[in-house]
């Protein structure tokens, strides 16, 4: 497996101060035809991801496809637990990066790190993720964040993102390497990200 590395030759880290995020496509009729994560999950890792926004500033940016249609609206959490998300609608591209709308947000961040989920993994994740590194863009895919029909489909999807040289990543790794610390006056803001997304724990 090829492993993307920065250009002095280290394996790539999350900046949060260089860091948005793009929350693409979690629909409501898409989450029907996941099948590699359970749906409960795959939906607190989302809402993790965008209270971890908040909780440290970074620029958010959704889009959804098609909405009014079978594929559904976007899951009420994103917008609800990271307020300061912009949306940004499209016409009818696949690739949200083909709508120039979106790349003008993206830009207007003047960010270089983009951490990136999105339903379905084979596309509405991995195309976006294909054109920002091909921009120039340091690119994480959150792969349990996002969802796809089989779990053929998101290996296969994340040995193609790999080869791209975009760095596959769980919403576990995210949320540390936002967070950083637990010495900061926002931990208990922190307690509340991780609480949501971590499995339940048995008691004995």
């Amino acid at each position: 497996m090829n492993i993307p590395l920065n250009f002095d030759g280290r394996i790539p880290t999350i900046d949060p101060s260089d860091a948005a995020m793009l929350l693409i496509d979690h629909q409501s009729g898409l989450f029907q035809i996941v099948k590699d994560i359970p749906l409960l999950e795959l939906r607190a890792n989302v809402t993790a991801l965008a209270k971890a926004a908040t909780a440290e500033k970074i620029p958010v940016i959704t889009s959804a496809s098609v909405p009014q249609g079978p594929n559904g609206p976007l899951i009420p959490e994103v917008h609800q637990f990271a307020p300061h998300a912009q949306y940004i609608a499209r016409r009818s591209e696949v690739n949200v990066w083909d709508n120039s709308d979106f790349v003008a947000a993206v830009k207007a961040t003047k960010r270089k790190t983009l951490i990136i989920a999105g339903t379905l993994t084979s596309v509405c994740l991995a195309f976006p993720c294909f054109s920002a590194v091909h921009e120039g863009y340091r690119v994480f895919a959150v792969i349990d964040a996002s969802g796809s029909v089989s779990q053929m489909a998101t290996d296969v999807t994340v040995a193609r993102l790999t080869q791209a040289g975009v760095v596959p990543i769980d919403t576990m790794a995210v949320l540390a390497e936002l967070q950083k610390s637990w010495s900061r006056p926002n931990a208990m803001e922190w307690a509340q990200v991780y609480s949501g997304a971590m499995p339940p724990i048995i008691s004995y």
